[in-house]
């Protein structure tokens, strides 16, 4: 029926759930072509060629690898979604790494992201009024993920000594969170195509306020997660344009309220481990991206 292309994450399961991604394909008639790292992919007169393909020629392209992007991957990725449909599509893609972008983006459809500002690096007098009004924030890059790149800055003092550091960077800007009153829990709700397959969350280890498992935390079921809360998800997924999305939310015990944390475009599938823990959302995950994959095809055609 059709030509796909594959590049997925190989470690926690990966390699796993892309051979069962990839037999489902082939059961839907389609040639499945897999391991299409753009890094190795080189573009020429017309054409973008990996291992002799010419990529143009695909009928969709799966791209589900974090860990292994360049921003050469990247640069090949966007020209290639001119051409060949895209899971998720570049401009989706785009937004979803830059934390500004994405909490600007929903903000503009009145969903409740943490109160942030962006400024100028040699702008140090705003940041220190601004953190004399909110007492409390966090440093982010703006294209991290993970916790890399975070600060938590509740003293003057600390202040004092990251500014000097992060002046030694080469960050052209400063992006500033104002950090939320949560339990330290958070839920993550997977989306494919903007239907619900899962939630559950992560906690963050004692004495620590990062929730993300790369800095120590630890994923929790969540039995407790309302249709207030997938409802949440899904616009913020629908407002960002995505096909497939982790939605991070949390509680603001404070303003007593749901707040958009982060919206991932490439929420890991279970591993075995946590798989053990309950989490049984893989097939069903799987089944709607096949599904999601062969209406683009069909609409391609």
């Amino acid at each position: 029926m059709g030509k796909v292309g594959i590049w997925m994450y190989q470690n926690g399961g990966g390699d796993v759930i892309e051979q069962k991604l990839v037999n489902k394909l082939q059961e839907s008639g389609h040639e499945v072509i897999t391991n299409i790292n753009l890094r190795y992919a080189v573009a020429e007169n017309g054409k973008i060629l990996f291992n002799g393909e010419n990529l143009y020629e695909l009928d969709c392209f799966f791209s589900y690898n974090a860990g292994q992007q360049t921003k050469y991957q990247v640069y090949l990725y966007e020209t290639l979604d001119k051409h060949v449909p895209c899971i998720n599509n570049f401009k989706a893609f785009r937004i979803s790494e830059d934390k500004f972008k994405t909490n600007d983006l929903l903000r503009q459809n009145g969903i409740r992201t943490a109160d942030y500002f962006l400024c100028h690096r040699e702008d140090v007098e705003t940041i220190k009024k601004k953190f004399l009004e909110w007492g409390k924030v966090v440093f982010k890059t703006v294209d991290g993920w993970g916790g890399l790149g975070m600060a938590l800055v509740d003293s003057k003092d600390k202040l004092d000594m990251i500014l000097p550091f992060l002046n030694r960077t080469d960050m052209r800007f400063f992006y500033i969170e104002q950090f939320i009153d949560y339990d330290g829990s958070d839920f993550r709700v997977d989306l494919v195509d903007n239907e619900f397959i899962a939630c559950y969350g992560r906690k963050a280890k004692e004495g620590d306020w990062r929730t993300n498992v790369t800095s120590g935390g630890s994923v929790i079921l969540r039995d407790d997660c309302s249709d207030e809360v997938i409802e949440l998800a899904k616009r913020a997924s629908k407002a960002l344009g995505m096909e497939i999305a982790g939605v991070d939310i949390i509680f603001d015990r404070k303003r007593q309220e749901y707040v958009v944390l982060e919206v991932n475009g490439i929420p890991a599938f279970a591993t075995p481990e946590q798989e053990k823990l309950g989490l049984n959302f893989n097939d069903k995950k799987i089944d709607k991206i096949v599904e999601l994959i062969n209406k683009k095809i069909k609409d391609k055609k």
